[in-house]
Order: structure tokens, then sequence, then C-alpha cells
């Protein structure tokens, strides 16, 4: 009944943006391939022919490039020493005006393996992503220049979010400049839902959306929200950490009828996933729109790469999918999988979307190579689960996704073990308040499929020796609401 509730009043602000004129349309420019300007067809539902795209089979080279990187030693020092930066510290302190070229030749350089990042299969050093993206920029530059309502919406942008609708089995997807552009423009659509179908623009109190957010959801959830709420039209109610009962509790309680349930569905900085069976469970017993920010999950979860409800076969009740194409896809860019009826009310009302330039042609290029190889590539999606068993066999801690979180307690504490391990040659960062609750200070590592076991082996011994494996606790237990 709330379902179809949900799809009147989608139709219903459609409906009165139509009547105002307020109805904002995607007009993709086309711009013809390099090769005797062949336009680029969707031939298939993935879009571009795969056969074009090259895979392999395995580890290569090139692959351990995402996850080593080297450091300039004045970098190093001062972080080991907690100084301050804006990013300036790399720069060689000699360097004149206009001989910037070799200028840093004499500076030195620590050599450091990432176990910080997010790319999880490995793919920001993938030649074939690479290409995509260098053949769309010297066949068209950097592309129109422009929002996507203006002029900055191509078929290489159509081609991506075709591709991104079926990974993520909706009926279609609105790319956006980032993640956090992505949740921002969706919190927002969901506030003015409530002022567009209220008689002269401000609802009643059981009139507005009721939205429902986990304690530890991302910022860019929790700014949406916000922002939302000014709006005058949202009312926001926090539940604790994955508890279903404070949840099923809190709908109880609440008279409004337009509901929505939003969570992260792997978690960023505790690794723990949502969850999603009993999620839906309480989808069909309410509901409520649920809605999903899955940028942990995408490529990593499920036998496509299509993320966590892939994986935990409960696609059908995902209503909405916020993703992101800077973590497992290793390149830039957020989206949302959604129904066309939806797609075209965000593209209206989505104010952080309507008002931002367009991805760049060449990284849209790259997000659809990305996605064909990390579908056919199913190694990598094994390699790094196969990453996850290790880890638990050489510490012993119950560890249940890519993101390890260390929970060490005082920020001291965390600091010197963040430290022990960049002298040792691990790149892994202190998680301080205000990203976690005081006292919940953390490492928070994570595990790429471009790792070895010889790597995890060096990593943990290292770790070792900085904490206590039997006195350790694998995620907070403090639910500190960031709402």
């Amino acid at each position: 009944m709330e379902m179809r509730l949900w799809d009147h009043c989608v139709e219903e602000a459609l409906s009165k943006l139509e009547s105002l004129k307020l109805i904002r349309s995607l007009r993709p420019i086309h711009l013809s391939s390099d090769e005797r300007r062949r336009p680029i067809e969707m031939e298939h539902e993935f879009g571009l022919n795969s056969d074009e795209f090259e895979v392999f089979d395995g580890l290569q080279e090139w692959d351990r490039a995402s996850v080593e990187v080297e450091m300039a030693e004045s970098t190093f020092q001062r972080w080991v020493r907690d100084v301050p930066s804006s990013g300036d510290d790399a720069d060689c302190g000699n360097r004149e005006v206009g001989n910037e070229a070799g200028a840093c030749s004499h500076q030195k350089f620590r050599k450091l393996l990432l176990f910080s990042g997010n790319d999880y299969l490995g793919l920001s050093t993938h030649p074939t992503i690479s290409k995509a993206a260098a053949k769309a920029a010297l066949a068209h530059g950097m592309g129109p220049k422009g929002s996507a309502l203006i002029c900055g919406y191509t078929n290489y942008h159509r081609l991506l979010e075709s591709c991104l609708a079926y990974l993520k089995s909706k009926e279609d997807c609105l790319l956006c400049p980032t993640g956090f552009a992505a949740n921002m423009a969706l919190m927002t659509t969901l506030g003015s839902v409530g002022s567009l179908l209220a008689t002269g623009g401000k609802p009643l109190k059981d009139d507005r959306v009721a939205i429902f957010s986990d304690a530890l959801n991302h910022a860019s959830i929790i700014d949406g929200i916000r922002l939302a709420e000014r709006q005058g039209s949202v009312v926001a109610f926090v539940y604790r950490h994955c508890d279903m009962s404070h949840l099923n509790a809190l709908l109880l309680r609440c008279a409004m009828k337009k509901k929505v349930v939003v969570t992260d569905s792997l978690f960023s900085m505790d690794g723990d996933f949502a969850p999603m069976g009993e999620l839906s469970k309480l989808r069909k017993r309410h509901g409520f729109l649920l809605v999903i920010d899955d940028a942990h999950g995408t490529f990593v979860c499920g036998k496509n790469g299509g993320g966590v409800a892939e994986e935990f076969n409960c696609e059908s009740d995902v209503d909405i999918c916020v993703g992101t194409l800077s973590k497992a896809a290793g390149c830039h860019g957020g989206f949302i999988a959604c129904s066309k009826r939806w797609k075209q009310l965000i593209q209206s009302r989505g104010r952080s979307f309507i008002f931002s330039t367009s991805t760049p042609v060449p990284i849209a290029a790259a997000a659809h190579a990305a996605v064909i190889v990390a579908q056919k590539e199913t190694w990598r999606r094994r390699a790094i689960w196969k990453r996850v068993q290790d880890f638990h066999a050489l510490t012993g801690l119950p560890v249940t996704s890519p993101i390890i979180s260390l929970v060490v307690g005082s920020e001291e504490k965390a600091l010197q073990a963040s430290w022990y391990l960049l002298k040792s040659g691990f790149h892994v960062t202190a998680i301080r308040p205000p990203t976690v609750p005081p006292n919940s200070c953390r490492l928070r590592v994570t595990l790429s499929a471009a790792h070895t076991l010889d790597d995890l082996k060096k990593f943990t011994a290292a770790l070792s020796e900085c904490i206590n494996f039997r006195d350790m606790s694998v995620r907070s237990t403090n639910e500190h609401s960031r709402l």
C-alpha cells in the first residue's frame, strides 16, 4: 500500500513540476569516436561491445602500482611528528621560480605499501581503463564543459548510466560528479516531495517526509538530510547502528505516511554490513522507500559485482541505490540507480546535480571500461575475499569485509600505531574524532585484490608489534550518532 503511495507521490510531484514548467531534461550531445568518427552504439545491455576491452586472468605487474606508492622524506618526517600540513611540505625548499622541472631531483622518497585506500580491486592502474581514458581524451579533450542539463551530458555519459543501471538491476541511472553529490541530490529531492505536494508549499506535520537514518551513515547522507530538514518538509529519525528492533519501534511510532529508510550497505569506518535481510522484511511490513549507499560494496560484492544487494539476494527490495566510481571502479564520480520517474525527479530537483559541471568525458569513458573489466575479471573479487580470509587466519580477528576497523581507544594509541606502521613501510592512517567518537580511535585497514599473501604476512607481523590482537576490538560498539 505504502509503496503505491510513493509511486503516487513521485507522479504527483512530477505533475506539479510540469505545471510549473520546472521539469528538466537530459539531452545528450553525440561525440563520435576517433576511429573514422564512428559513433558509439549500445550493442547490448552493457553498452559498447565488451570484446573491445582487453581483460587478464590473474595479477599482473601493473596491478602492483595500485598499492605501491612513494612519499617524500620531508612529508614522511612531518607525518610521524604529527606536524600539521596543507600539502606543501613535499615542495623543495630551494625551488626557484621558473625552474621547477627537476628541481626536486635531490629529494629522497620512501616506498610504502598502501593498506588504507579504497581501490579494492586494483583497477586504478589497469591498462584497459587507462587506454579508454586516453582514447577519449585524444578524440574529444575533456568534452563539452557545462552542467549535465546544459551541455555536459554526452553519449559517453548515457552509455555509462545504462551499464550501471543494468549492473544494479534498475530501470535507469543518473550520473553525478561525486558520490557525495549523489547523496546530497537524493536527500534534497526527497525533501522536495513534501513541499511540492503541500498546499501553499508548506506541508502539515504528518504530510512531511520521515527519513530514518542509521547512526553511522556516511557524512554525505547526513549533510543531505540536514539540508532537506532546513526545507521544512523532512523530519529525521536516527536509529541505533544496524539495530532493526529500534528501527521497527521508530517506524511504528511515526504517524507520517511518507517514510524513507537510508543506510550504508557496507559501512566505511566499521567494515560491517547493513542487515539487508531484516531491512527487506521491515520494508514489506512498513512499506518504506529503501535507499542504500553501496559505495564500498559495488563491484566488490555479489557474483557479478552488483554490490551488497546482489550478495544478499535482495536487489528488488532496494528502491534506490547510490554508488560511487571512485572506489572499486578505480575512477571517479557518483551515481543513483533508480526508476526512470525517480531519475526525472532527481535531475529536476537535486541541486548538487543540477548546478555541478558534468564528469569529464575521459573519466566517463574510463568508468565504462571499469564496469566491463570489473565484471569480466571475476578473479579480482575472488582475490580480495581470499585476502579477507588470509587476514583472519593470520590474526585470528573476526573480520567480515575488506574494511577492517581496528579500534585501539585513545588518540595517542592510534597515532603511535600508525607511525610505527609507517616506519615499517605501510601506509595506514589513524582515524580520530570527529570522524569517529572519542575513545574509539582506530586504524582503518583496507585490503585490495592487488595485495599478495606475502604482503599480508609482512603487514600483520608489523601490526602485531604495535597492537595486541587478543585485546583488539574489530569495530566500535560505541554507537555515536553523527546526525
